[in-house]
């Protein structure tokens, strides 16, 4: 498996090696994403509960987020800084601390959230049946926090070394299993239990478990370049301090947003279960539709790490604003389809009138901010790229 060349992110073209490094990544966050669709797509089948709760799991699955983008983006910056300046033991060493924090990680925060899932639903103010659906998924979800953790952790060390394609293979074999077992898991085929959105929630993270696996043997073999073995995975307080320090703004970063989706989802709880079945549907879009913001700001970011760390800050500086003039032409493009399709998106995942109206009515209006997004996601990358995240924050 041949990997993006780390002479060519500091030589080659600009828009170039941002068009080979956005591919890929594309590509894998596409995966990533389709595999909450699919969920959304077979439990939407069992009714507007199921899928108010899957939105409000989703809310509360955030909070994750903060933990695991602040050791992603130290991981991101250190790698790809060490493999500019050609020192890949150090990016082997930085690589086996960060999976080292997504295992205990991933195990601390999946046991706190799974003991606290029941007091977090009811925190959010839905109805008994949603919140009882809701508990179900979250306590199978956070159960799988330690498997999410490391290949979100792995992935990010993949690329911050230039090499994007062995990710997205990754995320290919997650979707597969996934689409596989979504059906089967939910409804009780072949032989299985009907577990409902458990099944949803199990299925996740059984594909997600097998993706891991997969990102850990790779750089256990140093296909990419970065050779992770059972004595890079012990415990370096300098590096460790390092990954801290530039993880922790973003992480704080990340907070914010995550307490501001639950306020949000605590509002919008007010007002019914069409209400969150709509909200949920919607974010799901507007995610999907930021794609190419966070994938080009990914992008950005290696570039960054790498041509720093190479001594050529132009040329960082020169990609950053590149990666961010080609967003703003996705940006524009994905708010035009949102605004004159909007109705049929929403009704291939639910069909009830009030929760398309609601959910329509939510496309239509947060594309106007997308312009400003890109700038914000983008540029906000490529300072995490340069290991500035106290600016970001």
């Amino acid at each position: 498996m041949q990997r993006q060349n780390p002479g060519e992110l500091t030589t080659g073209k600009i828009f170039t090696c941002l068009i080979k490094l956005a591919g890929p990544m594309f590509v894998g966050a596409l995966l990533q994403n389709l595999q909450s669709m699919i969920d959304l797509f077979w439990v939407g089948r069992l009714g507007s509960d199921s899928v108010a709760a899957l939105a409000m799991s989703g809310t509360i699955l955030m909070l994750l987020f903060p933990i695991i983008m602040g050791a992603a983006t130290g991981t991101v910056a250190m790698v790809s800084r060490f493999v500019g300046a050609g020192q890949m033991d150090k990016a082997s060493d930085t690589a086996g601390q960060s999976l080292l924090f997504a295992l205990l990680a991933g195990l601390v925060t999946g046991l706190a959230g799974w003991f606290f899932a029941g007091g977090l639903c009811r925190l959010l103010g839905a109805s008994e049946s949603v919140r009882a659906l809701a508990q179900d998924y979250l306590g199978i979800s956070f159960l799988g926090c330690c498997t999410v953790f490391v290949l979100f952790i792995g992935n990010s060390a993949l690329q911050g070394a230039g090499n994007v394609k062995l990710p997205m293979f990754a995320m290919l074999l997650a979707n597969i299993i996934n689409l596989a077992l979504d059906p089967v898991m939910i409804y009780g085929l072949l032989g299985f239990p009907r577990m409902e959105v458990r099944g949803a929630a199990l299925a996740t993270v059984m594909s997600q478990a097998a993706a891991a696996a997969l990102v850990v043997s790779f750089l256990s073999r140093g296909v990419s370049g970065l050779h992770v073995r059972a004595g890079r995975w012990r415990f370096q307080p300098a590096l460790a301090w390092t990954l801290m320090r530039i993880g922790i703004p973003s992480s704080c970063q990340m907070l914010s947003r995550g307490l501001m989706s639950m306020i949000l989802m605590r509002i919008v709880a007010l007002f019914g279960t069409a209400a969150i079945a709509a909200y949920g549907i919607g974010l799901r879009f507007h995610m999907i539709i930021l794609m190419p913001a966070f994938v080009l700001g990914n992008a950005t970011a290696t570039m960054v790490g790498q041509n720093l760390g190479a001594g050529k800050p132009d040329r960082a500086r020169a990609a950053a604003w590149m990666a961010t003039a080609i967003d703003e032409v996705f940006m524009v493009s994905w708010a035009a389809v949102m605004l004159a399709f909007a109705p049929a998106f929403m009704k291939f995942f639910d069909a009830n009138p009030e929760v398309v109206r609601i959910g329509a009515a939510y496309l239509r209006t947060v594309p106007m901010f997308y312009v400003f997004t890109a700038l914000a996601i983008v540029l906000g990358r490529a300072l995490d790229g340069a290991g500035q995240t106290m600016a970001t924050m």
